[in-house]
């Protein structure tokens, strides 16, 4: 029998987990109870405007999905070749150590500085400007410490005799880690890119820092296209007095977070499919 102190213990746990929970909850319906009534066809197809009853977020859910695509053509191979590097063929010496460490360090570190290191490298040096690929480019550093460290994670979860079983059957290391090790891996590095990405969508100090748009007429037609993005345009209505604009943000964040849910449904049905395939005879 649990002990008085033992239940008190279980309490405070349940509450610890609950109250965010709860919290959150609350949040979102709130939000999604005012913003679902400005949700309609020309607010999705408009553009901005001067005034609340007529502006739309085209630009900025178009922006956003460019900025997406691009940040995962550049950050996701990237950092899953880093990691098979780091985890399959590099061998334990100070340059692998001071890899991790920067590694690891530079996934606590605030968004904001990625967008300065945006702003004078991408911006200024390689004379991009505030278009969509020094977006794309800025959160693809934000994120590549996170997707390194979620795919080498993986990578760790496939058991050497894996590895050693190819090898006997005269497997090459490069085939034995493409055929064997990645595809064992693949349904667990999915998840964490998609937790990169998710964390890139809903930011906006970097492509605030690099220039990025707040009010944009018209659709990203190129990379080198000027850009706008929901958390910007979210942003810039929050900051209008007048109440009609906090209640688009409010229907900017539901899409947002349709976004966000349609993501992560395509990520479980992948990692699904991975785990039937990898249970068939």
């Amino acid at each position: 029998m649990p002990t008085l102190a033992e239940k008190l213990f279980a309490s405070l746990c349940w509450l610890a987990t609950m109250i965010p929970l709860l919290i959150l909850v609350w949040l979102i319906g709130d939000t999604t109870l005012i913003g679902i009534k400005r949700i309609n066809w020309t607010f999705l197809t408009g553009f901005p405007s001067r005034f609340a009853h007529e502006a739309g977020i085209l630009p900025a859910m178009m922006g956003t999905l460019y900025l997406m695509a691009l940040t995962a053509v550049i950050a996701i191979p990237l950092g899953i070749l880093s990691a098979i590097y780091l985890e399959e063929y590099s061998k334990d010496s100070w340059i692998k150590k001071l890899i991790e460490l920067n590694v690891a360090n530079l996934a606590g570190v605030p968004s904001i500085i990625f967008g300065l290191l945006g702003l004078e490298l991408f911006v200024r040096m390689m004379g991009l400007g505030p278009s969509l690929l020094a977006g794309a480019l800025t959160l693809s550093l934000l994120i590549l410490p996170v997707v390194i460290t979620a795919a080498r994670e993986s990578l760790k979860t496939v058991p050497n005799t894996m590895r050693e079983a190819g090898l006997a059957l005269g497997g090459t290391k490069f085939s034995v880690t493409l055929r064997v090790v990645l595809p064992l891996s693949i349904s667990q590095i999915i998840t964490g890119v998609v937790l990169a990405l998710a964390r890139a969508i809903g930011e906006s100090a970097p492509l605030i820092v690099i220039g990025a748009a707040t009010y944009i007429a018209f659709v990203p037609s190129s990379p080198m296209s000027e850009f706008s993005a929901l958390p910007l345009q979210i942003f810039q209505w929050v900051e209008r007095p007048q109440q009609d604009f906090v209640d688009n943000a409010s229907a900017a964040i539901v899409v947002l977070l349709i976004v966000l849910a349609f993501f992560n449904g395509i990520a479980a049905w992948l990692r699904q499919r991975q785990e039937n395939n990898r249970g068939r005879p």
